[in-house]
């Protein structure tokens, strides 16, 4: 593990404390030490409300999922580290003396008072992570919310709503290639039969894997009367980006998320040897593939837009055999659905174009898709009220469970600063600062909307 970074580059004793809204603006010392291991130094947040309990927190969960090679998390959906995580947040729960429940979709919540009274403030993100991605995203959110609930206690703020921090499940879908599964199934985008049919890369279906790890698969599927009793849900994140960096802020308000979606490209050639095959008589469709992939980066520039390949298989996958099938994996967002649109049907005709000089068959199976969301405006203003003026609101191109869950109940979104604008990868960073403004900034907003 690398070593932690010191607190020496910290804010300077006769700076300005940080305003929640705008922080100190450490990024220089956060981009110094952003590849030495993202962990906040010891002591981090003492003496400023809501950091104690966060340091303590953090030191926790952060060894676990961890490579000791990459630096990075593998905290995929239904793994033993997965039940490590699940088994730090139940911990943390009960400590905090929260009702403690699993719901019928895997996804864990955390209640300080009656859950059945309704219109309950809710707040929290996910644990899992993207193969062997960075320390922030999910498990800030989680950290978070728990701290700025010990916030509120220190500031002696009495609930007249129900409070709960949530843990949802296979956000990040790592291992069954699609994206919050467990809000998804819960709000009911996701139907029972299509979860049921989801594999991992080792041929293991959702419903085994969860049996493996002691939960009922057969209990899977929407759960309206448990949204019905939720008033609003606020998720705080790492920002994936640098606007808040470029702005100059500490914690940003989100106004909508990009319209996105996963495609699979199914290439199918010919497999031949390596070494005897004449170049014109080959069916390769890597070289298809190439193409295709060269495509996008292109099609994504002239539109302004985001297109990705960044998961591969081929077969047989060997170094002195040519190919006989490449699958890819792309991920495509845009600002609206006309330009996602143009985008996706741009590199499917270059594709097919080249895929038939090639001779390589072509398939493209649309495995996932999320519409354009606006996040509720009058909560938004809620929050940008209770917050002050001067807080920034941005787009992200990034899906999220708040996202998923805005078609059944008002949902909105905290950033917190990202200097280094990376993400889903270990150089992904908050610094001390930013992570406590988070929390004072959630703390304001559930005191805001559920101590009224």
């Amino acid at each position: 593990m690398p070593a932690e970074p010191s607190t020496d580059a910290a804010r300077p004793a006769d700076a300005p404390a940080p305003n929640p809204a705008r922080g100190a603006g450490n990024c220089a010392s956060n981009h110094a030490r952003s590849a030495a291991g993202a962990i906040p130094p010891e002591g981090f947040g003492e003496g400023r409300g809501g950091g104690s309990s966060f340091q303590e927190m953090w030191r926790e969960l952060a060894p676990i999922g961890r490579d000791a090679d990459t630096h990075g998390y593998r905290r995929h959906a239904w793994t033993p580290a997965d039940a490590d995580c699940r088994a730090w947040f139940r911990a943390q729960a009960e400590s905090r003396g929260l009702g403690y429940e699993v719901d019928r979709n895997g996804n864990q919540w955390a209640w300080a008072g009656d859950p059945e009274a309704g219109d309950a403030v809710v707040t929290g993100s996910h644990l899992d992570s993207v193969p062997d991605g960075g320390a922030f995203d999910g498990p800030l959110g989680v950290v978070s919310s728990f701290a700025a609930l010990d916030e509120l206690r220190r500031r002696g703020a009495e609930l007249t709503r129900p409070l709960a921090i949530t843990n949802f499940g296979d956000e990040e879908g790592a291992r069954f290639g699609l994206a919050c599964v467990g809000s998804r199934l819960t709000a009911g985008q996701l139907t029972v039969e299509a979860a049921h049919r989801l594999r991992d890369a080792d041929g293991v279906s959702l419903p085994q894997a969860m049996e493996r790890a002691g939960y009922d698969p057969d209990a899977i599927g929407p759960d309206p009367e448990r949204l019905a009793r939720i008033g609003a849900f606020v998720e705080l994140h790492v920002e994936q980006g640098r606007a808040l960096d470029l702005s100059g802020d500490a914690v940003g308000i989100a106004s909508a998320i990009w319209p996105h979606g996963r495609w699979r490209f199914d290439f199918a050639g010919e497999a031949n040897h390596a070494g005897t095959t004449r170049l014109v008589d080959r069916r390769d469709p890597m070289l298809t593939y190439a193409e295709t992939v060269l495509a996008a980066r292109r099609e994504a520039e002239l539109a302004g837009a985001v297109a990705t390949f960044g998961k591969i298989s081929c077969e047989p996958n060997g170094v002195n055999a040519i190919p006989s099938m490449v699958r890819g994996w792309l991920d495509s967002r845009a600002a609206d659905q006309s330009t996602l649109d143009t985008v996706v049907t741009a590199i499917e005709r270059a594709a097919r174009e080249r895929a038939e000089r090639d001779g390589v068959d072509l398939s493209v199976v649309r495995e996932s898709f999320t519409p354009v969301v606006e996040f509720e405006h009058a909560l938004r203003d809620e929050i940008a009220k209770i917050l002050g003026g001067g807080i920034p609101v941005l787009g992200t191109g990034a899906g999220h469970d708040a996202g998923i869950l805005s078609g059944s109940i008002p949902t909105a979104m905290l950033f917190v600063r990202n200097p280094t604008g990376v993400s889903h990868s270990p150089a992904e960073f908050a610094g001390e600062d930013d992570c406590v403004a988070g929390v004072l900034a959630l703390a304001d907003v559930l005191e805001g909307l559920a101590c009224r």
